[in-house]
């Protein structure tokens, strides 16, 4: 089946255009140009911009496992080449590959001629393995391994390793594409790294603070103790192989294995390599450290968290001056720092220092589902975003504005989806003219927005003379943003969630239901949800008038790289959030995930582990970036 990359539907494999949306399956836009250009084309025809999918293609002989010895691999780390830089073509080099005859750019790596190579990467010097990067010709079919298709045992032991240690370190590890095994070859196919920012260049960057490279070196320690069961430290050890994504976490363009007495003195003689390369010799403690590491006299990584641990604690001095408490700077707090992306800097023995961000990039979807179970959707979500970008050469300035609405109805057909939509075009309208400067409306009006929409299907229950269970209401949660200020409003228990690298999934909204009202009243949580009424709501849009209805409001900052999740219960029944969130949610903080295909695939997770209702779902991811010109008016002088 091909995938619609607008709309997620699935068409059948001869589909031109989508069956729902209409979107072409075949062309896409450039995204540089507007040309219309294939799918299965690597670069637009009209200005040469890549605008084909990419992948690495890596095959090693069956005896020869991720862990193999492969540190005399030949590579040409040159990743700008294109098809026509065919030189490194393994028949000019004369490498015999008996296990692959036709490795010649242009040649197809799969039976199926779905993977076309675009050029050589990598040859091993024992010829047991091979590295392509390979232009996908059918980008919207699912491969057999991401469709759930191919059986665990039927998995070859190469993309067994990564698919683990993905799972473990997330975006530190390339993410798997596909996988088979040909014969005696094993394949995997996984992310293009190349366009990354390399390490060595941001190190040798004079921007780049001391902090910085501390937590590298910080998390190139903790990456050295995760590898090492699967003997794949050298992944670390190949310099050219040390990348950083757009938020500045350390990662990997791919694994290798490793040679046999590995030891950490090879990890010191990597850090001496780093500054070498990068002629950045002014950090003396560091240095110092490294003579250390590459004498042998380290012979453990607590041992070395130690040394780094009294590295941090000698920096006090330079990023809390004033301070005067007697404890020292962790690595954690250094970590905490630099995963605030330098936007707010502090631990309990220094003053909090507080660096102003600006927005830098906002991003939106929502969708719904009818579920497994229903027959009609009784919810109903509103998006409307106002943004205003002036990018220059040196700067970018993001002025936005956003309303985010979703409401779970109730009351059956033209009950519930009636009172849903009403709740949505009332709010919309009511902020047409109730928000117009550049502020956040303040709680009152908030407030009386919200008792309006109440109104509104109060008014529709009356006219109708709707009684008991007939009459129509409807959970909301609501969303208003203004540039990094965040106001939240909410009734019934369709909630928001925050994820964020520094502080992790949080629940944002507590649900107005029964036992969670008796927990607020003191009540052991097993009782108060032991009840048969526990997950009754006491708050809902539109049963009963104004009285009976106080939405909780509340105001957020984002002060980080954050996304927002506005759900019905369709979807964060069962703590699936709070289950999921490493695998489906944190990917996406990242401005390389598509967040249609997220939003996809929650659906899919909730209609798998839930479908009992509706399923309805906004993704709002926020990036930010320090307000340099305000930065330097905060900063005091050393």
């Amino acid at each position: 089946m091909l995938i619609c990359p607008q709309c997620q539907f699935e068409n059948p494999t001869h589909n031109k255009f989508c069956q729902q949306c209409g979107t072409s399956l075949t062309h896409k836009p450039c995204a540089e140009c507007g040309t219309t250009v294939a799918l299965n084309q690597e670069r637009c025809h009209n200005c040469n911009a890549v605008t084909g999918t990419i992948w690495l293609a890596i095959a090693q002989n069956q005896s020869s496992l991720i862990a193999s010895t492969i540190s005399q691999t030949t590579c040409r780390t040159d990743t700008a080449a294109t098809v026509d830089n065919t030189s490194n073509s393994a028949e000019e080099q004369n490498v015999p590959l008996p296990f692959l005859p036709k490795p010649e750019v242009g040649a197809f790596i799969d039976q199926q001629q779905r993977y076309q190579i675009l050029d050589l990467l990598t040859t091993s010097a024992d010829q047991t393995e091979i590295c392509w990067r390979v232009l996908d010709c059918q980008p919207l079919q699912l491969s057999p391994l991401l469709a759930g298709a191919a059986a665990v045992a039927e998995i070859p032991t190469i993309a067994k390793t990564y698919l683990t240690l993905q799972s473990q370190l997330h975006q530190v590890v390339p993410a798997v594409q596909d996988t088979w095994q040909s014969d005696d070859v094993q394949f995997v196919l996984i992310e293009d790294r190349s366009h990354w920012q390399q390490l060595v260049t941001l190190w040798q960057d004079n921007q780049t603070s001391p902090l910085q490279i501390l937590h590298w070196l910080h998390e190139m320690m903790q990456l050295w103790v995760a590898l090492e069961p699967w003997q794949c430290r050298q992944s670390l050890l190949e310099l050219a192989n040390l990348r950083v994504d757009e938020d500045g976490v350390l990662a990997l363009q791919r694994l290798y294995g490793e040679n046999a007495g590995t030891t950490l003195q090879d990890l010191g003689n990597l850090w001496y390599q780093l500054f070498q390369e990068s002629q950045r010799t002014q950090f003396g403690l560091v240095v110092e450290l490294i003579n250390t590491l590459q004498s042998g006299s380290i012979q453990s990584t607590d041992e070395l968290r130690s040394h780094l641990e009294s590295i941090a604690a000698e920096l006090q001095d330079q990023f809390a001056p004033t301070t005067t408490s007697d404890s020292a700077i962790t690595l954690d707090d250094v970590d905490d720092a630099l995963q605030e992306e330098d936007t707010q800097i502090y631990t309990e023995s220094m003053p909090t220092l507080i660096l102003p961000v600006t927005l830098f990039s906002l991003e939106e979807v929502g969708s719904t589902d009818v579920g497994r179970q229903r027959e009609h959707n009784e919810d109903f979500f509103g998006i409307e975003t106002t943004i205003h970008k002036l990018d220059t050469p040196g700067d970018r300035t993001l002025q936005a504005r956003g309303l985010y609405i979703l409401c779970d109805g109730m009351g059956g057909h033209a009950g519930g989806e009636v009172a849903s939509k009403l709740a949505v075009d009332s709010l919309k309208q009511y902020f047409e003219t109730h928000w117009q400067s550049d502020q956040l409306p303040d709680e009152n009006t908030i407030r009386e927005a919200v008792q309006l929409a109440n109104q509104a299907i109060y008014d529709l229950n009356q006219q109708d003379a709707r009684a008991g269970v007939g009459r129509m209401g409807t959970t909301l949660v609501m969303v208003l943003m203004q540039n990094t200020q965040v106001a939240v409003a909410h009734v019934g228990d369709s909630r928001l969630y925050r994820l964020s690298r520094q502080r992790g999934l949080e629940q944002v909204t507590t649900d107005h239901e029964v036992g969670q009202r008796e927990i607020l009243r003191g009540i052991e949580p097993h009782i108060a949800y032991g009840r048969p009424d526990a997950y009754q709501l006491t708050q809902a849009l539109g049963p009963r008038d104004a009285s009976y209805v106080s939405p909780d409001v509340q105001f957020l900052e984002l002060s980080e790289d954050t996304l927002l999740i506005l759900t019905s219960d369709g979807l964060s029944d069962n703590d699936l959030m709070e289950h999921h969130w490493h695998t489906h949610l944190e990917p996406l903080l990242s401005s390389e995930a598509n967040l249609n295909q997220g939003l996809a695939n929650l659906i899919d997770l909730a209609n798998h582990y839930n479908g009992h209702d509706n399923i309805t779902a906004i993704l709002i991811r926020a990036k930010v970036h320090p307000n340099r010109d305000a930065v330097e008016a905060t900063i005091p002088s050393t």
